[in-house]
């Protein structure tokens, strides 16, 4: 516990200082050109940098899956923090995030994702929520490939939390494909609560994809019951 405790504190210290050193100069070249491909690579290196450090290693299987040719949901369950970096970093090389609007309070951040494209999520706020889910379509239409976490937090348990609609609807707005992400072993790694990031292996299971085209905002409970059982089978397969 103390070994683990000491290396989050480094993981923590070292990749706030990342951020710091490279994030606005990062964000000055995105604001000048407008090209924010080298926001991608700098976002990768700071994943792989706190990784490193805390001791957590991935193994990840159905690769395969992953359409390269357009754009897709990739949705995937919530057990820990640990989960976002770990699919952003394994999953696909320019992946967008809808994240908690709760993130904007980090304020050289929450930059950082705007200008990658992020898309942030005020669930108290409904109307602006519905605009986000609107942006993120436009953003899918023209070609940015989206992670949600459908259960909105970690859950406690195995099992999974209900699923909100609204990544649900940004996919049927777009006729984009869902693609399910089933995550194990980021639980044992940080728990929720807990600051303490323990050296674990973390396992991510990537299905087939799922077509949204022809469903209508009618039938998304169909759709999200379709994928809320595909992510359900790979987490049963257990870890790569």
């Amino acid at each position: 516990m103390i070994l683990a405790a000491i290396r989050s504190v480094l993981t923590y210290v070292a990749v706030s200082l990342y951020v710091l050193i490279v994030a606005p100069p990062g964000m000055l070249i995105a604001a000048i050109t407008g090209a924010k491909r080298h926001l991608y690579v700098l976002g990768h290196l700071g994943v792989r940098l706190g990784l490193s450090l805390s001791g957590i290693r991935v193994r990840v299987a159905g690769l395969e899956h992953t359409p390269r040719d357009r754009a897709a949901v990739y949705c995937s369950n919530h057990q820990s923090n640990i989960d976002p970096p770990v699919i952003f970093e394994v999953v696909h090389p320019r992946l967008h995030i809808l994240y908690k609007a709760e993130i904007d309070a980090i304020p050289v951040l929450a930059r950082a994702f705007r200008y990658g494209g992020f898309i942030p999520v005020d669930r108290r706020n409904k109307e602006a929520a519905l605009r986000s889910i609107d942006a993120g379509a436009a953003s899918l239409r023209a070609g940015n490939s989206f992670l949600i976490f459908p259960e909105g937090t970690r859950s406690r348990t195995a099992e999974l939390l209900p699923f909100k609609k609204g990544g649900f609807i940004m996919a049927i707005k777009a006729e984009a494909p869902i693609v399910p992400v089933a995550v194990q072993g980021g639980r044992d790694s940080m728990r929720k609560g807990s600051w303490i990031i323990r050296p674990v292996t973390v396992s991510v299971r990537v299905g087939a994809p799922i077509a949204s085209a022809g469903f209508t905002l009618d039938r998304r409970d169909e759709l999200i019951a379709i994928v809320r059982g595909r992510i359900t089978a790979l987490l049963a397969e257990g870890p790569v």
